[in-house]
């Protein structure tokens, strides 16, 4: 049973592509890398994917989608950072009830960090197939103020990104990923 953790590297306008999409690709490797370092060894695999060609119509997330699509019942959750990796407030999620009450308790034990919301609807070009075929889907939701001062510009650099807020965002990943990884039962369909 698999965890999927994502961001996508494929820049291909005038930036880096450091915020977009950077920034998910990194927290996603992090909140692994964390929890390797911390030794813990969830109930689940853990699996980071950094997409490619997500700017050019998610072809990379389709191949992805059409490699594995027949274990799709062994997809516990798909998540994706695709809004840059500002000031986080939650998580936007796309599931059932039942799967939106447990992520609601999860997202609880972010509150020394004031990161507590869920939002409706999760939404990422890289997960889409899967949620459109019921697999519970996550998306990271921060501050979007400046997103777009950056967005597809010359100023999407590496000096976009604030250590302290990535560690934020990184955080409320790592969190998610190995309570979710680590429950008993996978999220409820």
């Amino acid at each position: 049973q698999i965890v999927l953790v994502s961001g996508h590297l494929d820049s291909w306008d005038v930036g880096q592509g450091a915020m977009d999409d950077g920034g998910g690709a990194f927290i996603s490797w992090e909140a692994l890398s964390l929890i390797k370092d911390l030794g813990l060894r969830p109930k689940r695999t853990l699996r980071l994917v950094l997409w490619t060609a997500e700017e050019q119509g998610g072809i990379g997330a389709e191949q992805y989608y059409q490699l594995h699509k027949e274990n799709i019942s062994n997809f516990d959750i798909v998540m994706e950072s695709d809004e840059g990796t500002f000031k986080p407030s939650g998580l936007g999620f796309t599931g059932n009830a039942k799967a939106r009450d447990i992520v609601k308790e999860i997202m609880t034990l972010l509150q020394p960090i004031n990161v507590t919301d869920v939002y409706d609807d999760a939404d990422g070009t890289d997960i889409n197939y899967w949620m459109r075929d019921g697999v519970p889907g996550a998306s990271l939701r921060d501050d979007l103020s400046k997103y777009f001062w950056f967005h597809h510009s010359q100023g999407d650099t590496m000096t976009v990104q604030d250590p302290n807020q990535m560690n934020l965002c990184a955080a409320v990943w790592t969190v998610v990923s190995y309570v979710i990884a680590d429950m008993e039962e996978m999220l409820p369909r």
